[in-house]
């Protein structure tokens, strides 16, 4: 029910009980008192009559209560500013919201607030299902039984959940999800060096591993030179499927058709959308906030030692959580088998540390002590 309509019955509820508590009221007092207000009441409305002032439209309030008090006198004498039929008019519809609400259909009870939201957070999780998979679903593996047409009704009452795609998809995560190790991944982004000018950075990474397979840098980036990024990573060695890049002016057409003619799809992210490519995003997020964040390249070279070797150290001695953690080119003996107790260095061995950039990072590892 809409909060207008309720707040609406609220105040008509209010008015009526005052009008009853007046009532009450009234016959505490005397009968010549009764008598005496009622004259006086009726010469005030004989001069309201006569001046020919059109009356304000009543109340529900006021309807419910002249409804109401007329079953304890004659109410047809007492009119003078409604006329008899807006009155039994008045009556009529009284009897009709009244037949209504008498008449609601009631049906069964609805169910829990919270498997309703469940119900709904499994169609929107899932847009290949049905109200009879997400049925099934409650009543197998969570043994909820409810019935496939109480879960049509509540998909139904969503605006959200209800529309029911004509060919059901996937999300684009969970796409990117299931080809994660055919696909690629590859973004542009700029770094200053101490003279101020602007270096572009292009990176070229695996999505499934993880792994940064290729960078460079230039001053000057161009289609012919970013195709060019691509023919060093593109081999008959690898069964890449797709490639994820957005709208930059940069991917032109001439390039795209060039990569497709590596057997390689490009997937081209929205206007707008760097969730898209959020692999790649993070991967530049990363790299500026471990490293060139810390370091002023002097120009293109300085540049592209730096970042030569934060790769190895970002392939090889970063632990990514999305792996498990895990590393994407994890050396031999990597990782470590977990000791038992679990707070304590193995006997035999000590922790040794290899400064990475300088020792900006520093990787370690088990060494054994020597006899």
């Amino acid at each position: 029910m809409p909060r207008n309509t309720l707040s609406h019955a609220f105040l008509t509820l209010y008015d009526v009980s005052l009008d009853f508590i007046r009532f009450l009221f009234s016959l505490l007092q005397s009968r010549s008192a009764l008598a005496a207000e009622n004259l006086f009441l009726r010469k005030q409305l004989a001069l309201y009559q006569e001046r020919q002032l059109r009356p304000r439209l009543a109340t529900d309030a006021t309807r419910l209560t002249m409804v109401l008090a007329a079953r304890l006198f004659d109410w047809k004498e007492a009119l003078i500013s409604v006329r008899p039929e807006t009155f039994t008019g008045w009556h009529r519809r009284g009897f009709e919201l009244f037949w209504r609400w008498k008449s609601r259909p009631i049906g069964r009870p609805r169910i829990p607030k919270d498997l309703r939201q469940l119900i709904l957070t499994m169609a929107r999780d899932n847009p290949t299902w049905g109200q009879a998979r997400i049925a099934a679903e409650l009543r197998l593996k969570l043994g909820v039984q409810v019935s496939a047409r109480t879960v049509q009704k509540y998909l139904l009452e969503d605006p959200k959940a209800g529309r029911r795609q004509r060919v059901p998809s996937q999300r684009w995560m969970t796409f990117v999800r299931n080809h994660a190790r055919g696909m690629l991944a590859c973004d542009f982004f700029v770094s200053v060096t101490v003279r101020f000018h602007l270096i572009y950075v292009f990176v070229i990474m695996e999505v499934g591993t993880r792994r940064l397979l290729h960078f460079n840098v230039t001053s000057h980036p161009t289609a012919a030179w970013t195709l060019q990024q691509f023919r060093e990573v593109v081999d008959n060695e690898h069964d890449y499927r797709f490639v994820i890049h957005d709208r930059d002016k940069i991917y032109s057409q001439e390039l795209d058709l060039a990569v497709r003619a590596m057997e390689v799809r490009i997937l081209k992210t929205p206007f707008r959308s760097p969730q898209a490519n959020s692999r790649c995003e993070r991967l530049v997020g990363t790299v500026r906030r471990s490293c060139l964040d810390f370091l002023i390249p002097i120009n293109e070279r300085h540049l592209r030692a730096i970042l030569k070797e934060y790769q190895t150290h970002y392939n090889q001695g970063r632990p990514h959580s999305s792996l498990g953690p895990g590393l994407p080119e994890a050396s031999p003996g990597l990782p470590v088998p977990l000791q038992e107790p679990r707070h304590c260095i193995p006997t035999g061995y000590q922790v040794k540390a290899q400064p990475i950039l300088g020792g900006l990072h520093r990787e370690y590892r088990l060494e054994k002590i020597a006899a």
